[in-house]
């Protein structure tokens, strides 16, 4: 990361085809090295044919021109640095963000400025300066980076939420801060713990801008995914009986799941929690649960919150923010299916299993699989951590939508080994 330029930092983006790369930037370094040293012989060996008798007749001249070859040798080492330098940005498809572009935004240009710490190197951390932290594929997105920043200062931000979720899912993220006000919305109404688990939430405390659907009506009227068919009716419906009822083998119930915990189950991640149903069970039983989502088609993050839960704002791309070994449980369904190469389902499978502690429960629940070749490749995977299998259950039921065509899900509790 930078500050006026968006540089690679430890995200997972920077290994983009790092195969490809790793195999061009060793022949480059291999064609720098075998120069330099050419170079060097050269320079040190060289003798021009009219001193030949006397080596010695002009010392200065022989020193000049093994100068002269030296510096070259340096201007050599540094152009194939450069050219190495752009040969990366080119196989891993980032570079930097021009700020001397036209049509900038200015707000966009200050941000991503250095800031030097007043008193100099700070001792305990040994930066010089603070850096702003924008994720590198906002480059790829600077137009609308550039609307995003675009705002009165000290005043009303922009009703443009779907922007910034636009550009998250584009990779540019983390979104950089602003200095504007956001929108905010009434919310009258809100109860305390534990009403407000199963209480409707009103129409009227929620922001429905960029959404097709006005109203929750409409929302559960229609399936948004896999997991959220009707899942915004906390009155009737199959929402108020998840994870106490099982409607195939697949579904496990709750308390079940728990009972298999080592040392108690206190706090868990849920993916792609659609309504929060997850959390709420959970808060029921003192487990506290943060719920990832975005607000894909529905404003999950708002309906959540009313409901007395923790929403992250958070795409699946994004290193999750918390240290390591700090989850009991950790819940996911078929959000899990990310797409593209495997190696991205990988990244994330990694991610997880590091903020889960040791002897935790990971809770794959009804994944579906659209094919063998999918679950061979998810098994192959969760097999390579060395998980402890207390549940695996790979079924079919009917599609939630109402298609009446049977398909296939897994569903799993594994528990995490302690690594030595």
């Amino acid at each position: 990361m930078g500050s006026v330029s968006l540089k690679i930092g430890d995200g997972t983006a920077r290994f983009k085809r790092a195969t490809l790369c790793s195999s061009a930037v060793n022949i480059l370094m291999l064609f720098s090295v075998i120069t330099t040293n050419l170079f060097a012989l050269y320079a040190f060996t060289f003798s021009p044919k009219q001193h030949l008798d006397n080596p010695f007749h002009h010392p200065h001249r022989n020193i000049s021109l093994i100068s002269q070859h030296v510096s070259l040798i340096i201007k050599e080492i540094d152009s194939s640095q450069r050219k190495l330098a752009q040969m990366e940005k080119e196989l891993l498809g980032y570079d930097t963000l021009d700020l001397s572009r036209p049509n900038l935004a200015t707000e966009l240009k200050l941000f991503l400025q250095h800031h030097q710490l007043p008193l100099g190197k700070d001792s305990r951390t040994g930066i010089t300066e603070m850096v702003a932290s924008v994720g590198h594929s906002c480059e790829k997105s600077a137009d609308l980076l550039s609307q995003y920043m675009s705002y009165k200062v000290s005043g009303p931000c922009p009703d443009d939420w779907s922007l910034g979720q636009k550009l998250i899912l584009k990779g540019c993220e983390p979104l950089p801060r602003r200095r504007c006000f956001a929108k905010t919305v009434p919310k009258p109404g809100l109860t305390s713990l534990p009403v407000s688990l199963w209480k409707p939430v009103s129409d009227k405390i929620v922001t429905w801008s960029g959404l097709g659907c006005k109203n929750f009506n409409c929302l559960n009227s229609k399936k948004l995914s896999r997991d959220c068919v009707g899942c915004f009716n906390l009155t009737n419906g199959y929402e108020t009986q998840k994870y106490v009822k099982a409607r195939s083998k697949n579904d496990f119930v709750m308390d079940d799941v728990l009972a298999l915990g080592s040392g108690g189950i206190r706090i868990g991640f849920d993916i792609g929690g659609g309504s929060g149903t997850f959390a709420a069970r959970m808060a029921e039983r003192n487990v506290t649960v943060i719920t990832n989502t975005l607000n894909v088609d529905a404003p999950h993050s708002e309906f959540i919150a009313a409901r007395g839960l923790f929403p992250l704002f958070l795409s699946l791309d994004h290193r999750f923010p918390v240290y390591d070994n700090v989850f009991d449980l950790v819940h996911a369904t078929s959000g899990l299916d990310v797409e593209g190469k495997p190696e991205k389902l990988e990244f994330l499978m990694f991610d997880l299993d590091r903020i889960l502690r040791a002897g935790g429960l990971f809770w794959l629940d009804n994944f579906y699989c659209s094919d063998d070749e999918k679950k061979r490749a998810l098994t192959r995977l969760i097999e390579r951590f060395g998980y402890k299998k207390l549940k695996w259950v790979v079924g079919e039921k009917t599609d939630a939508a109402g298609s009446g065509k049977p398909q296939v899900y897994l569903s799993a509790v594994l528990q995490k080994p302690v690594r030595i």
